[in-house]
């Protein structure tokens, strides 16, 4: 392959993300300001999944690539024929937004030097076997991972940089810079996500809405225990997610969120000596449709599932995805909030999607533009130890942030707790 062509495979290509990731690509085709843009244009994206979608498809929506995509349908438990993929077609970055598993990925990729970027971690030994991870399959995701991080020294390759992972790591180190002297006592991340159908009678009963994977959802919020990092070590409350909840203020902006365990939370309390959590809400719908299962979640498993498509219905609401750090006798806040029918205008996909897009799509530009070394890098890392410009990248299609001050607070993780449900007494 020529050097003037920057040869890019997408694994899990039909997917959301996939389909968000590839609208900034396709606007960077056609933008000569943008960072990637050279790059971009006279690339060659190969696109893979287990279930692909017709050339149409991407032809269609992506029309600034229609040239320069080739399609492909395989499994990639089938390592082999994805090295032989890699080999052949002399791909220099995988951006991974498959279901696959990431240390498989990472090897064939470490194998031949390719570099690597995805927006969450997979572990299909977990996903194959949840009776014997049920409460904590995320940590173990993250102790098998970290078992096999340091291997991989042929590749450059950023790991968990969508949103959430990802941005939010950025944004609190933007705002711990900004008072050096101040040291939190808590980093929390936070995200209401309010986004639904415009029209009410899309609504069916008993159906999982959420903006992204609703398996993976279920995955944190009725599989897992609740988890938070204290004094750089994992700790679970042995409650169902959604009997607790826990107070979150943004300025003008209040909510309760669940706590759930997430990457970004065991990476940034692991560098820093901070407690810390990830507090969600989703749609009214679909929270209260989990709270009204509790005594029985299994049977959520048995609903139907469905992604808030705008592409199919509009949607209204945003998803504003943020960091409190809690400092003593006050806060500070960053966050970004999308609106749903602004994103799908300009970029034909949800608001919850593209900013995970955003996220790769500041990782690939770091791996293509900036001189980091070998080795895998959680994206708080790569921003604490190398020299790179994630940023500036991020800011070109994610501008809008929100920085503001409580001057007051609502303490640490259990003062914010509110207890849904009495504790049991047969417990």
């Amino acid at each position: 392959m020529s050097n003037n062509h920057t040869v890019i495979t997408i694994l899990g290509s039909s997917g959301g993300v996939a389909k968000s990731i590839l609208a900034i690509l396709n606007h960077s085709a056609n933008d000569a300001s943008d960072p990637v843009h050279n790059l971009i244009r006279h690339s060659k994206i190969h696109l893979i999944d287990v279930k692909q979608k017709e050339n149409n498809y991407y032809n269609k929506l992506f029309s600034n690539l229609e040239n320069q995509f080739i399609i492909h349908q395989f499994d990639l438990k089938d390592t082999e024929r994805f090295k032989k993929h890699l080999k052949k077609t002399e791909t220099k970055i995988v951006i991974d937004v498959s279901w696959a598993d990431t240390i498989e990925m990472l090897h064939c990729c470490n194998e031949l030097g390719v570099y690597y970027v995805n927006s969450a971690l997979e572990n299909t030994m977990i996903d194959e076997n949840e009776e014997l991870f049920e409460g904590f399959p995320l940590i173990e995701r993250i102790r098998i991972f970290e078992r096999n991080k340091h291997s991989f020294q042929n590749t450059k390759a950023i790991v968990c940089s969508g949103m959430n992972p990802g941005v939010v790591q950025w944004m609190a180190l933007e705002l711990i810079k900004k008072y050096p002297l101040e040291i939190p006592q808590a980093c929390y991340i936070v995200e209401h996500d309010t986004s639904f159908y415009v029209n009410k009678d899309n609504t069916k009963d008993n159906v999982i809405y959420v903006t992204w994977s609703p398996e993976c959802f279920l995955d944190e919020a009725i599989l897992c225990y609740p988890m938070f990092m204290k004094h750089r070590s994992p700790l679970f409350i042995y409650e169902k997610v959604y009997d607790l909840e826990f107070k979150v203020t943004l300025g003008d902006k209040s909510f309760y969120g669940c706590l759930m365990p997430h990457e970004e939370v065991y990476t940034l309390c692991r560098l820093f000596d901070m407690e810390g959590g990830f507090l969600y809400r989703i749609n009214e719908y679909t929270t209260e449709l989990i709270k009204a299962n509790l005594d029985h979640v299994d049977d959520l498993w048995e609903y139907e599932m469905k992604v808030l498509d705008p592409s199919e219905a509009p949607l209204e609401g945003d998803d504003m995805v943020g960091v409190l750090l809690v400092y003593d006798g006050k806060e500070r806040y960053i966050y970004n909030s999308m609106n749903n029918c602004e994103i799908f205008e300009k970029f034909k996909t949800n608001a919850t999607y593209f900013q995970v897009a955003c996220g790769l799509y500041s990782a690939l530009s770091t791996l293509l533009l900036d001189s980091i070394p070998n080795g895998v890098h959680y994206v708080d890392e790569l921003l604490l130890n190398t020299k790179n410009n994630y940023g500036q990248y991020l800011s070109y299609y994610m501008s809008d942030f929100v920085i503001g001050e409580n001057s007051q607070t609502d303490g640490l993780l259990l003062d914010r707790m509110k207890k849904l449900k009495n504790t049991r007494d047969d417990i």
